[in-house]
């Protein structure tokens, strides 16, 4: 899973901000902004993959793209060739032009309704040549061009640096109760010919795990532990280790089993990885104020050259806390009573609220919501704006699916906005919202275990008669016309502390992330 992560979060967090920070509006079509990530490369190590993701905050579809790499200062010493049999030419000595053989349609990320949009055109491998040295540096300048006129550019920094190769120790079990807390290993070892110098532990935690130790040399979210930067080195053949304490919070699902997980970097993978966040202007996580959180002893020495990870496949180390004991979660669905005449448009609110006493996560490698709700129309009514995480349901008119986000903390409420045209008063007439809705989806069909199912269904009622507002206590405004906002479901910006979100922190980009929501659609 924290691979899998990792790998997605590389391009969100690097690329998410430059989007976030942008003030310019979409007009005509949504800007889009391309990403091209920096690259510690070894000397006679296996080319590395890169790839230029590009970045919207609307839908959009690019046709005729070609893509420009021009990495001339490197010259004879950096190679540039495809990966993917995309069709390329060479119109000059440092210079690499590709033309994508298709559409390239931007998709917008999970979580659905967030607003951020993104693809990637077909990859090239960067490798070094014969010429290249130690400590030579460059910039290779990636630049697109699509029809209409449409064009980005992204300078990327290439170094030439040393290969090693980190392991981390294997993964561990351990059980505690919610509020309880344990003591997880973290353990990194040298499987390469060279000595580390110097190494960062990046945490892949779930809401539910946090610390209350602020080492100097870590960054943290609130409680959430998000990396730690050592200067010690790792001699070939031996292993450095510490001891993290950690806590389950209070309001955390069980019995069920939390993973977490450490991945580590070269410090100048790292680098690779982050050195966008400041330049986007992005959020930071919190070094901490305590002792420095060290490894076993070893001789500590001044980075002499940069160095890079090249046998990444088992560069990371895990622990599975089961959470024992009985705490679980009640979704309860809200309704909206409205009232209108013919031809006004109205907005319901509805959505539902978790009780708790458990946080839900279901964060995972899928993205999947960790639960579905139906909203059915009232009749009379048509919908002519929906959230952007709604869609109709298969052979049906006036029931739309919605999902929500993966994290639904417990005290939270999840509400969403649906802009509904009243075209014929009906007294009394009523629609519905359930939770916890059946949903044919690749991860699953949600969650089933509500510890009080009798409330997740309640109603919609539009012009209820004397007595008979149902139990809708949602929004019951009609302005009679089309605008206003629609919101997908939101809580509390918890996207940024989710398991997943980790490294969204380290590239301290998740409230730029979150602050720039396209919310909804119109259908009518």
């Amino acid at each position: 899973m924290l691979k899998h992560s990792l790998r997605w979060l590389t391009g969100l967090g690097a690329a998410g901000a430059l989007i976030a920070a942008s003030a310019t509006p979409a007009v005509a079509a949504p800007t889009v902004e391309p990403y091209f990530q920096d690259s510690t490369l070894a000397i006679g190590a296996e080319p590395t993959i890169r790839g230029l993701l590009l970045y919207a905050d609307e839908p959009t579809v690019l046709t005729g793209v070609s893509v420009r790499y021009d990495y001339r200062s490197l010259a004879k010493k950096l190679t540039v060739t495809p990966a993917d049999g995309q069709e390329c030419t060479a119109p000059e000595p440092g210079v690499l032009v590709c033309t994508e053989p298709s559409d390239v349609t931007l998709y917008e990320l999970p979580p659905l309704g967030g607003g951020i949009y993104r693809n990637g055109a077909k990859r090239v491998h960067l490798g070094l040549t014969e010429d290249a040295r130690l400590g030579d540096s460059g910039d290779v300048a990636v630049s697109f061009q699509a029809a209409g006129g449409r064009r980005g550019s992204y300078t990327s920094r290439v170094r030439v640096g040393e290969g090693v190769d980190l392991a981390g120790g294997p993964f561990t079990e351990f059980s505690a109760k919610p509020g309880g807390k344990f003591t997880v290993p973290l353990v990194v070892a040298n499987a390469g010919d060279k000595t580390v110098t110097g190494f960062v532990a990046v945490f892949d935690l779930p809401y539910s795990i946090r610390t209350k130790d602020r080492f100097s040399n870590c960054r943290y979210s609130g409680d959430h532990l998000v990396s730690c930067q050592f200067d010690e080195d790792i001699p070939v053949g031996t292993g450095l280790a510490a001891k993290l304490n950690l806590e389950f919070v209070r309001d955390t699902y069980a019995p069920a089993s939390h993973s977490g997980y450490a991945q580590f970097m070269t410090t100048a993978d790292f680098e690779d990885l982050t050195r966008v966040r400041a330049a986007a202007g992005a959020r930071a996580a919190t070094p901490g104020s305590g002792p420095k959180l060290t490894l076993a002893k070893a001789r500590a020495r001044a980075r002499q050259t940069d160095q890079t990870d090249v046998g990444p496949g088992y560069d990371h180390t895990g622990w599975i806390i089961k959470a024992t004991g009985k705490n679980g979660t009640d979704l309860a669905a809200i309704g909206a009573t409205l009232k209108g005449p013919a031809g006004a448009v109205v907005t319901a609110t509805v959505g539902f609220r978790n009780n708790g006493p458990a946080t839900l996560d279901g964060t995972n490698g899928d993205f999947e919501a960790a639960t579905h709700t139906d909203v059915e129309l009232p009749p009379g009514t048509t919908a002519v704006e929906v959230p952007d995480n709604c869609w109709l349901r298969q052979d049906t008119t006036r029931t739309y699916l919605c999902a929500s986000e993966m994290l639904l903390v417990a005290g939270q409420t999840y509400s969403m906005k649906f802009r509904l045209r009243i075209d014929k008063v009906i007294p009394n007439a009523r629609g519905a919202v359930r939770v916890n809705a059946p949903c044919e989806c690749p991860g699953g069909e949600g969650f089933h275990d509500d510890i009080k199912p009798a409330n997740d269904g309640t109603t919609i009622v539009v012009n209820a008669t004397q007595g008979d507002g149902g139990q809708g206590d949602g929004d019951g405004d009609g302005d009679g016309g089309g605008g206003g906002g629609s919101l997908p479901i939101t809580g509390a910006p918890t996207n940024l502390i989710a398991g997943i979100g980790a490294l969204l922190l380290v590239a301290g980009v998740g409230g730029c992330l979150l602050a720039r929501r396209r919310t909804s659609r119109f259908v009518a």
